[in-house]
């Protein structure tokens, strides 16, 4: 069975629920990049989103602006991955709670559990359907983009959401810093590109991407398959790389995307992995745009399927700043601590 990335949406630091940043990317300039907003009044009412946190209507907005109306309410399954939910409305919550318990807010507290983001995608779309959320730090994305894959190979799947979700507090920030998550000024593609220092810089992103079994015009690109592992060996991973592309009869990788985020230990772990594949293979990265979060693995799956569907990959996303044409399969690899592991194949169509 193929499975199709038909549609593909993004709310973070750049233009959102756009493409620009493909030929035309805002460079962030700050530690914390925060969501840049769409106008909501386009997606949600007013009544609505006065009761919702800025994570859930981005997230209700990404989803939206991804899903055609009449596909919606047919949708098999919305699976969600997120690492800290809807951290906004979990602070307010808890703060309200040690200010006194009388007059607790009640929208606090449903939006400050995590599968809030999924149920409430389900309630505006009208969908019944198998409805899953993951909040698995850095593999959050991943696990749901798994288990959708999954569904697809069983036959239980022809068509579902799978959104990665993810906001940053100040709070929460401070508390990171404090453990090393972040430089002490902002990360520039220099970095990225040669990282001879700990941390990285935050960033806020919500994504959605609706898979098909059938392949439309619109279609981005067909995925292939995705695995999880922890604290693979080498071996492993090498044999499951050559396994993947002999099964979809790629031989040649063109591009990798790989997260590296100006972290010298993070980025490393990249370039060993990148060992593991031809050296004709031009590394991608997204994170110079984006930030990092616990779900921007689902932005590269987004960047990579974006690079596929305009068949090319622009100098600015490129690790030797050189424009990679003609365009036919990338490999999007993600780790999160040198422990727990994902490999998606993605091919042209």
């Amino acid at each position: 069975m193929s499975i199709f990335i038909d549609k593909a949406a993004q709310i973070s630091i750049q233009q959102p629920l756009s493409n620009e940043w493909f030929t035309n990317p805002m460079q962030p300039t700050e530690r914390l990049c925060k969501f840049s907003l769409p106008n909501f009044k386009q997606y949600l009412s007013p009544a609505t989103s006065r009761r919702m946190g800025t994570a859930l209507k981005c997230a209700l907005s990404s989803a939206l602006s991804c899903v055609p109306e009449e596909k919606r309410s047919n949708l098999d399954g919305i699976l969600t991955g997120t690492g800290l939910g809807s951290i906004e409305n979990t602070e307010n919550f808890l703060l309200a709670m040690l200010q006194g318990e009388e007059g607790l807010s009640p929208s606090n507290f449903m939006q400050s559990t995590h599968n809030t983001i999924g149920s409430q995608i389900a309630i505006a779309f009208k969908c019944h359907g198998y409805n899953i959320t993951y909040a698995h730090r850095g593999t959050s994305f991943d696990s749901a983009l798994l288990n959708a894959i999954i569904k697809f190979k069983l036959k239980e799947f022809s068509s579902a959401l799978v959104n990665g979700v993810d906001e940053m507090t100040e709070k929460y920030f401070q508390l990171f810093d404090q453990i090393g998550y972040w430089k002490d000024r902002s990360v520039t593609t220099d970095d990225i590109r040669n990282a001879s220092s700990n941390g990285s810089f935050a960033g806020e992103n919500s994504v959605s991407l609706l898979l098909t079994d059938q392949k439309s015009d619109d279609t981005l690109c067909e995925i292939c398959d995705t695995e999880l592992f922890y604290c693979p060996t080498d071996q492993r991973l090498k044999e499951y790389i050559q396994k993947l592309c002999k099964e979809n009869d790629i031989h040649q990788i063109d591009a990798i995307v790989i997260g590296n985020n100006g972290d010298d230990e993070n980025d490393k772990e990249y370039k060993r992995l990148c060992g593991f594949i031809e050296p004709s293979a031009t590394p991608i990265i997204y994170k110079h745009l984006f930030g990092e979060s616990f779900t921007m693995s689902g932005i590269g799956v987004y960047v990579g399927a974006t690079c596929l569907k305009e068949g090319y990959v622009p100098a600015h996303l490129t690790m030797n700043n050189c424009q990679l044409n003609q365009l036919k399969s990338v490999l999007v690899l993600n780790h999160f601590k040198k422990l727990d592991y994902s490999i998606t194949l993605l091919k042209s169509c």
